[in-house]
């Protein structure tokens, strides 16, 4: 472990992640073959300082200083091995639109977290890492699809530890992202949802999720349709997205086996086979334009690898950082 050097850098390549996916509130999330690409630099200065560059048509709004969540990730990892913080300038090629139910905060703590421990020279390992990442994001259907790749079952065991499960996507059942331009904040999404809820909603959701699980192993579309059913998060989120409940019954009338909010959402996320994926995603753009709200829609494989850092110098390749 050595404190990194002015002018040393790190690239992090963290993938888009969408969570829920209907019955797995706060627990199934999966990578998406979609990402934002962060260049870190140190720079002369002290540990407050943190400057940063995005280059893409979204993420104006997004500002530098100890408060971004980049640095504030960044920081943890200094912390746990007892070194000072450094000032580091991100330079973001943002691929991941913030605020759209795409895990767009979730490749922000992964990347301060994997691109600081690689400047160190990697103490901590890629447990310390999850553990790390939940903790800061506050629950782990984002941030562990997005450090490990696939889709990814989490839970908190009765012993207190993070256990992860990797589960089967069938290449065969294609994600169909739709996203509005309009935006949605986590907080205001949860703020929507009740303190409790009864017990045979929640009975409802396990057997959903049993479901929608066999089916994305099996790429069987029925019982996808059957498991693409929420009664925990989904009913009370669907009036805060203008057009969502129009653009939902398009992808269905489409022919998607289901059509679910995508982590706080306002994106949806539909799932559906190859042959009809596209017009899936023609079909939830249109009626959202019905509807007065801009959109694009995107057909996407799941992303397996998850995120990878290299040195920044020229021949190097990535080094992985997802498990098997």
């Amino acid at each position: 472990m050595v404190r990194p050097q002015i002018g040393q850098g790190v690239v992090v390549e963290v993938p888009a992640t969408t969570a829920n996916i209907g019955p797995g509130f706060d627990c199934l999330g999966a990578a998406l073959a979609l990402g934002n690409r962060f260049e870190l630099h140190v720079i002369e200065g002290g540990g407050e300082r943190f400057e940063l560059i995005i280059e893409g048509p979204e993420g104006a709004h997004l500002r530098g200083g100890p408060d971004n969540l980049v640095y504030r990730s960044a920081q943890r990892v200094w912390r746990e091995v007892g070194l000072e913080a450094v000032a580091l300038e991100a330079r973001v090629q943002l691929a991941v639109p913030p605020a759209r139910g795409l895990g767009s905060s979730a490749t922000a703590i992964v990347a301060g977290l994997i691109g600081a421990n690689a400047l160190v020279g990697e103490p901590l390992s890629r447990e310390k890492l999850l553990e790390l990442a939940i903790d800061i994001e506050g629950h782990p259907d984002n941030v562990v699809p997005s450090l490990l790749g696939g889709l990814c079952l989490t839970a908190r065991a009765a012993s207190h530890r993070w256990r992860v499960v990797r589960c089967e996507w069938n290449p065969l059942v294609m994600a169909v992202v739709a996203i509005p331009t309009i935006r949605l904040s986590t907080s205001e999404a949860r703020r929507a949802m009740p303190r409790s809820i009864p017990i045979s909603d929640a009975v409802m959701n396990l057997g959903a999720l049993t479901l929608l699980l066999q089916g994305l192993r099996t790429g069987n579309g029925d019982l996808i349709a059957d498991g693409m059913h929420d009664r925990i998060h989904e009913p009370y989120r669907w009036g805060l997205i203008q057009g969502g409940r129009a653009v939902r019954e398009a992808a269905l009338e489409a022919g998607a086996w289901g059509c679910v909010i995508s982590g706080a959402g306002p994106s949806l996320l539909a799932l559906a086979s190859a042959d009809c994926a596209e017009a899936v995603g023609e079909a939830m753009t249109s009626a959202w334009q019905g509807e007065g709200v801009s959109s694009h829609s995107a057909v996407l494989g799941v992303q397996d690898g998850g995120s990878s850092w290299a040195p920044l110098a020229e021949g190097s390749r990535p080094q992985a950082i997802a498990g098997d």
